[in-house]
């Protein structure tokens, strides 16, 4: 039996843009050597910011297109931007070698927005309020070759960031009150993990049509392995206590990572693993070696204080290499 090498890949590109300060060449002269060293079949791309040709114009991503010329990228097959509402920041986009047969965004189209009633907004909210995601998931599924087919979920979930609260900001970075940060705290938190849980209930349909599913969950979730929106979307054994649900877990390949160089973002001289491939156990069948690629990665919490107009994204590519039975 003969086999198919092929790779998939996560990049944050950390807003990428064409205006502003800093000429959108240097951000190419970055960008785009780190996307030709990742050299994936598949790629997930999160923080891609859409431009408007002329007021009342429809936005498109003309940034990516300007990053992608010249590389093999070019010529692959998107999801995201062809036909779909783009927003100015942050659309997620898939680019791959083969045939992209659906794509959908979801948003609150499995788990419906909770409801909260503020304890310390100013005025004070007589009515619980909705608490929303602040972006959508993206679901592409892919034909491999074999007449094989990849569900793809691609991801970018909320920073652990205080939410605003009514009444309680007395600036962009600064709380009125110990007690608004906190609550701010706590709505960030719900939205990731409700992200999160709509991730895996998508994950579960996949399953339910089809327990070999091959799935991978991709992206920026803005957590480690051992936090809540990750184990969320893992569903380990040992966290569901059910051998009937072992194939449904999905596996972090980045435990294949020594520890010591298990990091996709530093943060104040601390790395930090946000950026994450998770697969099912079949496509983990697949599976023979992950790359991480943080040897130039600086710190995202010095380089704001420090460095003006930065090129560079301050999440470090992973990519996952496979062989695909023929």
């Amino acid at each position: 039996m003969t086999e198919t090498p092929f790779r998939i890949g996560t990049f944050n590109l950390e807003n990428l843009d064409d205006g502003g300060e800093l000429p959108f060449e240097e951000r190419i002269a970055v960008l785009r050597p780190q996307l030709e060293r990742i050299s994936a079949d598949i790629l997930c791309l999160q923080e891609v910011n859409a431009q408007r040709p002329a007021k009342g114009e429809p936005r498109t991503l003309r940034a990516l297109d300007r990053l992608l010329e010249g590389t093999a990228y070019e010529s692959f097959h998107r999801a995201g931007g062809n036909g779909t509402k783009l927003s100015d920041h942050h659309n997620l986009v898939v680019l791959s070698r083969w045939p992209i047969l659906e794509t959908r965004l979801y948003r609150h189209d499995l788990v419906p927005a909770p409801a909260l009633r503020l304890a310390t907004a100013d005025p004070p909210q007589e009515e619980a309020q909705p608490v929303t995601w602040d972006r959508p998931i993206q679901h592409v599924e892919i034909e491999l070759p074999g007449n094989r087919r990849l569900h793809v979920l691609n991801l970018h979930l909320r920073a652990p960031l205080a939410a605003p609260v009514p009444g309680q900001k007395e600036a962009a970075f600064t709380w009125s009150s110990a007690g608004g940060w906190a609550e701010g705290f706590y709505l960030a938190s719900i939205k990731r993990a409700g992200q999160a849980l709509e991730a895996r209930l998508l994950v579960d349909r996949f399953f339910d049509a089809d327990p070999q599913a091959f799935v991978l969950v991709a992206g920026d979730c803005n957590a480690d392995m051992e936090q809540t929106p990750v184990r969320i979307i893992r569903a380990d054994l040992d966290e569901t206590g059910n051998g009937r649900l072992a194939t449904r877990a999905l596996v972090p390949l980045e435990r294949s990572i020594p520890e010591e160089r298990r990091f996709s973002v530093l943060h104040g001289g601390e790395g930090v693993m946000l950026d994450h491939l998770l697969v099912s156990r079949s496509l983990l069948g697949w599976f023979r070696e992950v790359e991480l690629h943080n040897e130039a990665l600086g710190d995202e919490l010095l380089a704001h204080a420090t460095v003006a107009n930065s090129p560079e994204s301050y999440h470090a590519p992973l990519v996952a290499a496979f062989m695909l039975p023929d």
